[in-house]
Parts: C-alpha cells; sequence; structure tokens
C-alpha cells in the first residue's frame, strides 16, 4: 500500500487543531468566521477515518501505548486547549509525524529511527503540538479570507487520491485547488516554523527534557540530509536553514542544564522499530549483538536481541538475554511482555497466563497487558473470555481500529454472528468504508429480528453511521 506523499504535510501544516492559545494576541471572531473549532475537529476526524483507509499503520500496543502517554504528557504543558487526542502510528520508515484538525496526532514509525534519544522525538512532538496551539491555520485564512472550507476539502480529496493510487491525477487535484494556499503559506512558513520552534523549546523543557535536544535534531538531519535530492517528508514541509537552527540552539541554550535528554523505556521502544523494518530477524540480531560487543550494559540492545531470537526461532537464546533484563527490573511490563511472547512461542501458555495475571494485578490498566491477555485466551481456544476482555478494553479505546478488527475475528471464533457484523461495521466506519459499514450493520439487523432491543440498537447505530457519511460527503464534496 502507498504511503502518503509529501503532500501531507503541506495539508497538515495548513490544518491545525480547534485548541486556542492562550498566549497570543487574540484572534477574535474573525478566523473563526471562516473556519469555525467545530468545523475544523469535524474535518479532522473526518480525514482521520479516510487517512486509515489508505494507509498501513503499526499493530504495535507497546508502542502505541507509549506514543499516547509520551504526548499526553507533552499536552500537559503545551498551550493546547482542546486536548481532545486521537493518534495513529503509520507504518512507515519515513521521518515524519503531523498533527491536524480534530487533535489528530500522526507518528511515523520512522521517527524513532530518526530521533536517538526521547529528547530529540520530544522535541519533533511539541514543535508539532506548537503548530496546533497557536492555531497557525486559522491565523494563515484570516490573512486569506477566500480560502474556505471547501477548499480545504478539495485540498483532502487530492491528497486522499494520491495516497490511493491515484498518482498524477491526485497530485493535479490538489495543484488546482491549491494555488491560493501555496501563497499565503509561503508567506506564513517561516513566521509559523519560528514561532512553533520558540513555543516547542519552552513546552521541551516545562515537560522535563533538556531542550537543547531540538536545535541536536536539527542539526544531525541538516548534516545527513544536505546533498539529498529528496530529503524526507518531515524536511519537505519544516525546511531547515543555518539561521533557523542557530535561533533553536541560542533560545535553547538559555536553560542549559535542564531536563533529561533520555530514558530506557525509548531506547526499548526503538529496538522494537529498528526490528520491525530490519530486512530479517537475523540481520537485526547481528547488528544488537555488534552494539552489546562494544557495551554488555546496554539493555536495549540486549532486549532487541532477545525479540530477534524469538522471531528466528533461537527461544533457548531469546531466554538466556531476557533473564538478566527481568531479574534487574522484574515488574517492568516490557520485559516481561517479551517473556509472555517468548512462552506462546514455545507453547508454555500456562506460564504465559501466570505472567499476565501477575502483571494485571499490578498494572490492571495497562493496555498492551490486557491485549496481550486476550490474545492469549484465543491461543488457550477460549474465545468468549476473549470477547469479554476486548469488550473491556473497547468501551476504553472505541476508536481503535485494530481493536475492533481483532474482536470481529474474536466473535466469528466465539460463535457470535451478530457481533462480528457489529465489530466489522465499527472496523470500516473507522477506516472511512462507510458503504461496507452499513452492509454490515444490514447482515447484523437481518439476524435480530428475533430481538427487539438488540435490532434498535442496530437501527440506532446504522442511523448514526448513515449521518456520519453524508457529514463526511458533505465535508469532502
Amino acid at each position: 500500500m502507498k504511503m502518503l506523499r509529501p503532500t501531507l504535510l503541506t495539508l497538515t501544516c495548513l490544518l491545525t487543531t480547534p485548541a486556542f492559545a492562550s498566549d497570543l494576541p487574540a484572534l477574535g471572531d474573525a478566523s473563526s468566521s471562516i473556519v469555525s473549532p467545530d468545523q475544523e475537529h469535524q474535518l479532522g476526524r473526518a480525514w482521520l477515518n479516510v487517512l486509515r483507509g489508505q494507509v498501513k499503520s503499526l499493530p504495535d500496543p507497546l508502542l502505541k501505548d507509549f506514543v499516547e502517554s509520551s504526548v499526553y504528557r507533552l499536552a500537559e504543558t503545551s498551550q493546547l486547549q482542546d486536548r481532545r487526542l486521537v493518534f495513529v502510528l503509520l507504518d512507515s520508515p519515513q521521518l515524519n509525524a503531523f498533527a491536524a484538525p480534530g487533535g489528530v496526532i500522526g507518528v511515523n514509525g520512522g521517527l524513532f529511527l530518526h530521533a536517538q534519544t526521547e529528547g530529540e522525538y520530544a522535541s519533533v512532538l511539541t514543535h508539532e503540538l506548537a503548530h496546533l496551539s497557536q492555531r497557525h491555520f486559522a491565523r494563515g485564512l484570516e490573512e486569506q479570507k477566500r480560502m474556505q472550507v471547501p477548499l480545504m476539502a478539495a485540498m483532502l480529496a487530492g491528497v486522499v487520491a494520491a495516497a490511493a493510487g491515484a498518482g498524477d491525477a491526485g497530485i493535479a487535484a490538489i495543484a488546482s485547488t491549491q494555488a491560493a494556499a501555496i501563497q499565503a503559506q509561503r508567506r506564513f512558513s517561516r513566521q509559523n516554523e519560528q514561532e512553533a520552534d520558540r513555543i516547542g523549546i519552552l513546552n521541551l523543557q516545562q515537560a522535563g527534557y533538556d531542550p537543547r535536544a531540538m536545535p541536536s535534531m536539527f542539526e544531525r538531519l541538516m548534516r545527513q540530509y544536505r546533498y539529498t535530492r529528496v530529503p524526507p517528508e518531515f524536511l519537505l514541509t519544516h525546511p531547515l536553514s543555518e539561521s533557523r537552527v542557530a535561533d533553536t540552539r541560542n533560545r535553547a541554550e538559555q536553560f542549559a542544564g535542564s531536563g533529561s535528554q533520555d530514558s530506557l523505556r525509548y531506547q526499548l521502544m526503538r529496538a522494537r522499530v529498528q526490528l520491525t523494518y530490519e530486512s530479517s530477524p537475523g540481520l537485526a540480531a547481528q547488528r544488537f549483538r555488534a552494539l552489546l560487543d562494544e557495551n554488555p550494559e546496554l539493555d536495549a540492545a540486549r532486549y532487541g536481541l532477545a525479540l530477534a531470537q524469538i522471531k528466528s526461532g533461537q527461544l533457548k537464546e531469546a531466554g538466556s538475554n531476557l533473564q538478566p533484563l527481568l531479574a534487574k527490573a522484574p515488574n517492568d511490563i516490557v520485559y516481561n511482555l517479551a517473556q509472555v511472547e517468548l512462552d506462546i512461542t514455545g507453547n508454555r501458555l500456562d506460564a504465559a497466563s501466570q505472567r499476565l495475571q501477575r502483571l494485571l494485578g499490578l498494572y490492571p490498566a495497562s493496555y498492551p497487558t490486557r491485549q496481550a491477555l486476550s490474545e492469549l485466551l484465543l491461543k488457550q481456544n477460549r474465545p468468549a473470555e476473549a470477547e469479554q476482555q476486548l469488550d473491556r478494553l473497547l468501551k476504553e479505546r472505541p476508536s481503535d481500529a485494530e481493536l475492533w478488527f481483532q474482536q470481529a475475528e474474536t466473535r466469528g471464533l466465539s460463535g457470535n454472528i451478530i457481533g462480528l457484523h457489529q465489530a466489522r461495521a465499527e472496523y470500516f466506519a473507522l477506516v472511512g468504508d462507510y458503504d461496507q459499514a452499513l452492509e454490515q450493520l444490514d447482515f447484523a439487523r437481518r439476524r435480530a429480528n428475533g430481538n427487539f432491543q438488540l435490532a434498535a440498537r442496530i437501527d440506532a447505530r446504522h442511523s448514526e453511521l448513515a449521518d456520519e457519511k453524508r457529514m463526511i460527503d458533505k465535508l469532502l464534496r
């Protein structure tokens, strides 16, 4: 499946969230009269559903949990007032992160590959959150009043067409609607980037990170891509210059010596991503082993090596590498879930179950642990219990398309055919395929004829999704 082209971030730089900044000159009603916060929110959520249907996501609960918790932590010290955030983790090794209307936060797997420390990773996301909190899109529209919601929607349609494989047709659609937007974007781009840098550095420091991580990240990217014909998407929409890097360095030095640069948890997540994008588990194992040869105390490398060994069937060796990690941190979720994966791979299902139950006693709200339990219950041929576990998770994560997909499969195995169609409907709606979603509810409704209450709930959901479809069709018309 094709990933979104660089035009995605052109759009997301123009389309920002409904949050208001508290420390800026008042925007008054002018910007909101052009694109209201509600319109931004609606368009952003509609766009997210279309995006999910066009790109491949990373179905890694540990990584998703890390991204969500880290961004919420950064948002707490930002100027972002509307913190109804929703996340998408894209399966791409390219450096990219973005923020879009409706509090949509997108992170490519490649951000973990390029950001060598947690501080660098956080610096990218504080920059994106600053674009949102400062409402750069609305402020740009105040200067370009003729760029209205229909133009935004037309641009979005072009981006989606390009992502879906329409190629030149999609790019042409963007070009035909983007002329006014490009002129406004060029005029405000440098100002907006500098403001996002300034606000991002301040928020980075307030969140407990060393703000020098931002210029460090920028400087390395400049060196790495100085002579590259086509830089990564992030640099296409966030162009770096010597003066911009110098400015961030000067601002960051004002907070010299404050905050942390890195954490073991971030390096463990990096190891997971590095394994994902290595061409084979064997090559990944070689690289992690080489790092351990240089520094035997590098726990992230030992963890990555153990995961690579599990994937390549070297279960005894994987256990030997996990043992010292668990001895150091016996209650760590990341290490324990790796041991659970090892036990399941080795068909030691009872041992995996006991470990998961102990983890849930320590961390009852842990999303990755609860999802791991649902997967184990399926392997133990207990689909009804797995369905119940997923039902509880979905009450907390109703917008998690991957969980709905898993629940559909689980309900099929448990014999809950009506529930299977309902779960498929939710999944299809979240990936923007409302026709399929409504069809699945039609299937469920026909099977529920003898149950008035269930049929009424299905009918109500059918009406809700039909309304959503009409709204999205109107926004994207």
